[in-house]
């Protein structure tokens, strides 16, 4: 299955997307992932965006383009993949599609994670980040919740810290980028007869079955469990 995961921040993408790879046995190809990784490697691509992080500039949806295609060609993903913060506008899906075109093959499930705006801004303001080892808590993760500064890591014992961008401020800002410029997605993929819309509200293993029971429906077989 060659599938994308849609959603406001907030949403679960990233959790789903990758419970769901697991589950098909393919590759969570995840924008993010693919730009620290090439800049490790020092690629030529990813030399170049990291020279616009480096700015704190939005790297060109040529680039990004260039690497997430790269990273589809892997033999890894031969058999599909679910893609996680990609394609994040219509420029970036017509490119996408017209690179599967050339290989024959297309997107199947564009799965759209729907959850209010207010438990968006919920869930990502709760958010906590270790700043020694790097772990990250979601609402509801910490036994004793105490506000900024209040909270241990369970893992090393570091006191948790609010990322700048997980400030309500900047989280409300990112809700009206999203509406403005990846929201559209869903229309586009409505369009070609591949949307999924599945509730994002309830716990983990509930949307992973909820997604599941979807895909299911549309005769894309995920097995149960």
């Amino acid at each position: 299955m060659r599938a994308v995961m849609l959603g406001m921040p907030g949403a679960g993408k990233g959790t789903q997307a990758e419970r769901l790879a697991r589950q098909l046995g393919i590759p969570h190809v995840s924008t993010g992932a693919i730009f620290r990784e090439a800049v490790q490697r020092g690629t030529d691509l990813g030399r170049q965006a990291k020279a616009y992080m480096d700015r704190g500039e939005l790297v060109p949806d040529s680039v990004t383009v260039a690497m997430v295609r790269e990273r589809l060609q892997a033999p890894d993903c031969r058999r599909g993949f679910v893609l996680d913060g990609f394609p994040r506008n219509l420029e970036q899906a017509r490119a996408l599609d017209e690179a599967l075109a050339q290989e024959g093959v297309r997107i199947e499930a564009a799965i759209d994670l729907v959850v209010p705006v207010e438990e968006a801004v919920r869930r990502i303001t709760s958010r906590r980040v270790c700043p020694r080892c790097g772990a990250t808590y979601g609402a509801g993760e910490l036994a004793a919740p105490g506000g900024v500064g209040g909270e241990i890591c369970p893992r090393c014992g570091a006191q948790l810290v609010q990322r700048d961008d997980d400030r309500e401020e900047v989280v409300r800002q990112r809700l009206r980028v999203y509406e403005e410029s990846t929201r559209p997605l869903v229309d586009y993929y409505a369009a070609r007869g591949v949307l999924v819309e599945v509730a994002g509200t309830g716990s983990v293993d509930e949307v992973a079955e909820a997604i599941a029971h979807a895909l299911r429906g549309r005769g894309l077989g995920i097995d149960r469990g």
